[in-house]
């Protein structure tokens, strides 16, 4: 391990947050988790008392955020490391679901993470150095019928990855954004919002997805704490990749996803070059 670092990880309460806090302890570094309440504190400052931080905040309180942030550079030290990890599933068919659910949605898993990134670049910035990883998913990269929301989140989180990505690079501040396949969290049980049903039309196609979804729920492929390492590995590499898929099954729908893509690409080529001049 090169030498440690303070990491802030947004949602060290459960799943890949907790993982990955856990991991990075384990490791020697420093870890900063948010948390949404004074028990969830306790209990994360509980796992190092010398190093482990808590602080409470709702990634979706915007005026916060700044606050929070210059207060762990003053008090805690430089952040070395920003992990947005916070975020949930939406579940349900478009037509039904209402656009509070996405406005919801994009809030916490687009919005947020773009306010804990406005807020550490400045410090990383005039360092410069640092490294981001922004949390999102194959769902990112491919889709499914009825997370439609969850989808759109992660696709925005993707391209706006990779744009700053481009815009950060002279300043020696890396970003990368980590794509989880299906893992053992809390992804499909508990944490995720699902509207009811309402159209039997959509019935045939989403109830079998459903069915299975709540099915694998905890008994998925991934391993979260495999998870920790691997993002732990990258935050020690001295060139980081700018995206990486995590677990067997992300690597091969997102490879069928972009040979489908190809395959699109090349049959309409002819209507594609149709428009030019």
């Amino acid at each position: 391990m090169s030498s440690p670092k303070t990491l802030l990880i947004t949602g060290v309460s459960s799943g890949f947050g907790r993982a990955l806090a856990q991991e990075a302890l384990a490791a020697g570094h420093r870890v900063v988790g948010t948390v949404r309440s004074a028990e969830a504190r306790q209990s994360f400052e509980a796992l190092d008392a010398a190093r482990a931080f808590a602080r409470i905040l709702d990634v979706t309180d915007f005026d916060a955020i700044d606050g929070v942030i210059a207060e762990v550079e003053a008090d805690i030290g430089p952040v070395d490391v920003l992990v947005n990890n916070a975020g949930y599933g939406h579940e349900g068919v478009m037509e039904e679901s209402p656009l509070e659910d996405m406005r919801r949605q994009f809030d916490v898993n687009v919005f947020g993470a773009v306010a804990m990134m406005k807020a550490v670049l400045p410090y990383m910035r005039g360092r410069r150095r640092g490294h981001i990883l922004n949390i999102t998913s194959m769902g990112g990269f491919i889709t499914m019928p009825g997370i439609a929301y969850y989808c759109g989140s992660k696709f925005a989180l993707e391209g706006i990855s990779d744009t700053l990505s481009k815009e950060v690079a002279a300043f020696g501040i890396a970003v990368t954004a980590v794509a989880p396949g299906s893992f053992r969290t809390d992804w499909a049980g508990r944490s995720m919002l699902r509207t009811p049903r309402s159209i039997a039309g959509y019935d045939a196609l989403f109830d079998p997805i459903r069915k299975g979804r709540e099915e694998k729920s905890g008994k998925q492929l991934g391993d979260p704490r495999k998870a920790a390492r691997a993002m732990l590995a990258i935050i020690d590499s001295d060139s980081p990749p700018s995206h990486l898929l995590l677990g067997s099954d992300a690597l091969e729908l997102v490879r069928e996803k972009l040979a489908a893509s190809a395959a699109e690409i090349d049959k309409w080529e002819a209507v594609t070059r149709s428009t030019d001049g």
